[in-house]
């Protein structure tokens, strides 16, 4: 798995511009790992509960969540952040999500023996 995080700086609006920062995910899984996601049906797991910074307060929460099959095929996953210092702090809860992403599918990899 080889995870590539870019942060880039948006301005929004008509009339009153407001200034987000974005960062974008992208993640290559190897051949194997697809197979994995996809042999154990893990493409609805959910890695990440977030709320961009541009969210309405009446939009639901499951429309944000950030789940494995938004991150297969090369998709590129965008995500608002209100300040510099809130797409830091996503940046490494991403990481942290990843990394245990990654031994998770390696203990999908293959069943379990008699103990």
């Amino acid at each position: 798995m080889r995870i590539s995080i870019d942060h880039h700086t948006l301005r929004k609006g008509w009339l009153f511009k407001t200034t987000f920062y974005e960062v974008h995910l992208s993640v290559a899984f190897t051949h194997e790992e697809k197979q994995i996601i996809r042999q154990r049906g893990l493409l609805k797991t959910k890695l990440v509960d977030r709320r961009p910074a541009n969210a309405r307060v009446d939009d639901r929460d499951e429309k944000f969540e950030l789940r494995v099959e938004h991150l297969m095929d090369g998709r590129v996953d965008r995500f608002l952040c209100a300040t510099p210092s809130q797409a830091k702090i996503y940046e490494e809860d991403l990481l942290a999500v990843l990394a245990q992403m990654k031994l998770w599918l390696d203990d999908n990899a293959e069943t379990g023996s008699r103990t």
